[in-house]
């Protein structure tokens, strides 16, 4: 069996936690030289490299930050242990560690992560966006609590996981009341030959539109494509098009980017997906968002 060597772990955890090896020499009384020949040890007994220079700083790699997860979760543990020792209740927040694939507003996103907040556990919570390969693949590798979605699992990866629908909506479009305003007459129809402002062609929402623009023969004028969600609504802000967003946050939208709804639609429902590991989901705080989710927010649109 190989053992790890937790005060490596310790040296490193503590350079991660403090940003910089000069700091954790500062937080750790030792050398400058001392700390760094252990994270050498360390990186040598791993075969990895944890950090790469980037001009004089030092920034962790992937394997950095893998290991910094795992890091951070021994050494709360740690801390509970001795709590509990010395008969002191456990005072350290429990982890939700949330995968948010890109396309999801982030309005969406905090409406449907607020829930988590209000258990009665407290809970710390850590989210990563990226993209959807990319964050099943740390699901798989159980760095990852839960990943949220607009799309299920699809079934050619081979990642065991489980689906759980959160809830569906149609969806508004909006854009700035000088465009907003002459395009609710005869909604939708007035939408062909508008400054229309969407997602990119391979997210499932784009498909969705695509498929309603062409079942009621209309063709709007497409300005940009966006792969960045929020970057669309802040063109769409500045008066450079119109744009679609889930019904559900129609309101919030409305007051963040100045924007004023046009009309809206059933046809295109968008639906949203908690994906775990778990046939049944266990974590507290991902049971709070999938109960509040199907019970609250988006319970008007079902």
């Amino acid at each position: 069996m190989e053992w790890l060597n937790y005060h490596h772990l310790f040296y490193f955890w503590t350079v991660m936690r403090e940003g910089s090896i000069t700091a954790a020499c500062s937080k750790l009384n030792l050398a400058q030289s001392t700390v760094s020949a252990q994270l050498s040890k360390f990186e040598e007994v791993l075969g990895i490299k944890l950090f790469m220079r980037v001009g004089r700083d030092l920034k962790p790699t992937d394997a950095g930050h893998h290991v910094y997860r795992y890091a951070d979760e021994i050494f709360s543990l740690g801390s509970e242990l001795i709590d509990s020792l010395r008969g002191r209740p456990a005072v350290g927040p429990i982890s939700l560690k949330v995968g948010l694939v890109d396309v999801i507003p982030k309005l969406i996103a905090r409406k449907l992560l607020a829930p988590a907040r209000k258990i009665p556990e407290q809970v710390r919570l850590i989210c990563h966006e990226g993209k959807e390969e990319q964050l099943l693949a740390e699901l798989a590798l159980h760095n990852l609590d839960v990943v949220l979605t607009d799309a299920p699992l699809r079934s050619n990866l081979s990642i065991k996981a489980y689906n759980h629908l959160l809830g569906e909506c149609g969806v508004s479009f909006l854009g700035v009341e000088r465009l907003a305003q002459p395009l609710r007459h005869i909604f939708p129809y007035s939408l062909h030959g508008a400054p229309m402002l969407l997602p990119m062609a391979k997210s499932s929402f784009r498909g969705k539109l695509d498929q309603w623009f062409d079942r009621i023969g209309i063709h709007p004028v497409i300005i940009g494509e966006f792969d960045d969600n929020a970057l669309l609504k802040v063109f769409g802000q500045a008066g450079d098009g119109i744009f679609a967003a889930p019904t559900v946050i129609e309101k919030e939208v409305e007051l963040q980017y100045q924007v004023q709804a046009i009309g809206r639609t059933d046809k295109i429902r968008q639906k949203f997906y908690a994906i775990s590991v778990e046939r049944i989901i266990r974590h507290p705080a991902v049971v709070a968002i999938s109960q509040a989710a199907q019970e609250k927010l988006f319970f008007e649109s079902q």
